[in-house]
């Protein structure tokens, strides 16, 4: 059976604005149903990098707080640590972040809490016993919570393709240590030129692969390595590098599996809201943001992920592209997000997020007024 996606344009009037808008699209969805008195909710959003200006505007997330404190429940607003080193590496950058884009108590009535803690290593394993990965390291916060509603900021994505609510679970719940293990398949290796010796990652290795050498160098024994990532994001020097070394197929499979560890415990309490509007090129992850490739087309929300993405997609390919933007000279083709990204399939998120069970790429979309 097709999945429902309810859909409300961006038309307006002075006694429907689209704040009323993201009101009803709660109320037909059923997404205030999933919240019950005294829920911990979990309201998942992107808080945008320093300098970025596409991330979801706060008013609109004040909408989705309101009526979880109407249904009783309390709501917090929560991202997690970014793996690469920007405004949003450790918690207290990324709070003043968020502050500074306009996430502050005042506008937001929600307290902001990062789901993998002061510098990552706050989070769970969760199993899933999938193709990558046996368990995913999800924020503590994220588990912890009884129910969960995804915001997203639907957009192209440099590795992936788009970014949607699948990206915005898999890869924005995941820990710092978590985000390297989906970007990179590659095991972390030691530069000598930066280590210093402090021997932090030797702490925090589980496989106890790692050992300082007489020469006081870090040394990565990799019979024992198991990838984890946890030294990528101990090291202080940055002597440990990131790696982001995968193919596009792999790193969108392995999203979609963290997807599953955000989702497993949160059955009939995870509902999601997709914003296709400011649709840029790249993620919000950027210091920038790039001309919009489409129009704004309107806001979503489903209780199926795939199936929000899948309508995402399709309501962005079905626009002509903007002639001022990256789309420039490809203004009407079929697919936007591959005449942007070309060496990326974006389709096989969608395909591989079906396969697990995680949702249908069969809809109906249903307008709202």
């Amino acid at each position: 059976m097709p999945s429902k996606v309810y859909f409300a344009n961006m038309r307006t009037s002075h006694k429907n604005n689209l704040l009323d808008k993201v009101d009803k699209l709660i109320k037909r969805c059923g997404i205030d149903q999933l919240v019950a008195p005294r829920d911990l909710v979990a309201i998942k959003v992107h808080f945008g990098e320093r300098g970025n200006t596409g991330y979801i505007r706060p008013q609109f997330i004040r909408r989705v707080v309101d009526m979880v404190h109407r249904q009783q429940g309390k709501p917090f607003i929560t991202d997690a640590n970014t793996l690469y080193v920007g405004s949003r590496a450790n918690a207290v950058d990324h709070l003043v972040t968020a502050l500074e884009n306009g996430f502050a108590f005042a506008v937001v009535n929600a307290p902001l809490i990062i789901a993998d803690g002061l510098n990552g290593k706050d989070y769970i394993n969760v199993p899933v016993h999938l193709k990558h990965f046996s368990e995913v390291k999800i924020g503590s916060a994220v588990v912890h919570a009884d129910a969960l509603i995804a915001i997203s900021h639907f957009k192209g994505h440099e590795a992936v393709g788009f970014g949607g609510t699948l990206k915005n679970l898999g890869m924005g719940c995941g820990c710092r240590s978590g985000k390297q293990m989906m970007h990179s398949d590659v095991l972390p290796q030691v530069s000598e030129e930066k280590c210093i010796g402090c021997a932090r990652c030797t702490h925090w290795c589980p496989g106890e692969a790692i050992a300082i050498q007489e020469t006081r160098k870090a040394r990565i024994d990799e019979s024992k390595c198991i990838g984890c990532g946890e030294c990528t994001v101990t090291c202080p020097e940055q002597a440990i590098g990131i790696n982001w070394r995968t193919q596009p197929d792999i790193i969108q499979e392995k999203i979609v599996e963290y997807t599953a560890g955000v989702l497993k415990n949160k059955q009939g309490k995870a509902g999601f809201i997709a914003f296709v509007t400011n649709v840029s090129p790249d993620c919000d992850c950027f210091s920038w943001t790039d001309a919009p490739i489409v129009r704004d087309i309107g806001i979503l929300a489903s209780l199926d992920p795939v199936a929000l993405d899948q309508a995402c997609v399709d309501l962005v390919n079905s626009e002509p592209g903007l002639s001022n933007s990256r789309l420039a000279g490809h203004e009407n083709t079929a697919d936007k997000f591959m005449a942007i990204h070309p060496n990326v399939d974006w389709r096989r998120q969608l395909a591989y997020a079906e396969e697990i069970g995680l949702g249908t790429r069969q809809y109906e979309l249903i307008a709202i007024d």
